[in-house]
């Protein structure tokens, strides 16, 4: 597969979300927060759906990387912890399909923290 396409499809898609979170930042009166609460929640739900997933497959990391990727991939771990351990899998599933991502957030957050030398205002 040529590459330039693939490109272009994650950056129009990665670009899409973040047109659509500037517009509510500009038009709305939600906090960031909450946008970025939203998002994660609707990556969630459109994954519920089954319709988050025909999108990762065109788009590739243009879905994946964004905050609704982040909700995809929390549902499709508590979906496969379910189907495999049950009901325990609904409280496990989204940290093991997440941990390493998360841990890997922490770990550079803690090294800016030690690499940066913060000023006073």
């Amino acid at each position: 597969m040529d590459i330039l396409p693939q490109l272009a499809k994650a950056f129009l898609t990665g670009g899409a979300f973040c047109v659509v979170g500037q517009i509510l930042l500009d038009k709305t009166k939600l906090t960031p927060g909450k946008i970025l609460v939203g998002f994660v929640v609707a990556g969630v739900l459109l994954s519920a759906l089954g319709l988050y997933q025909p999108l990762v497959d065109w788009a590739g990391t243009g879905a994946t990387v964004p905050l609704t990727g982040f909700g995809h991939a929390l549902a499709r771990g508590v979906r496969e912890a379910v189907d495999s351990d049950g009901l325990t899998g609904a409280l496990t599933g989204g940290l093991e399909a997440c941990g390493g991502g998360i841990a890997f957030a922490v770990l550079c957050g803690t090294a800016a923290a030690f690499l940066a030398k913060p000023r006073e205002k």
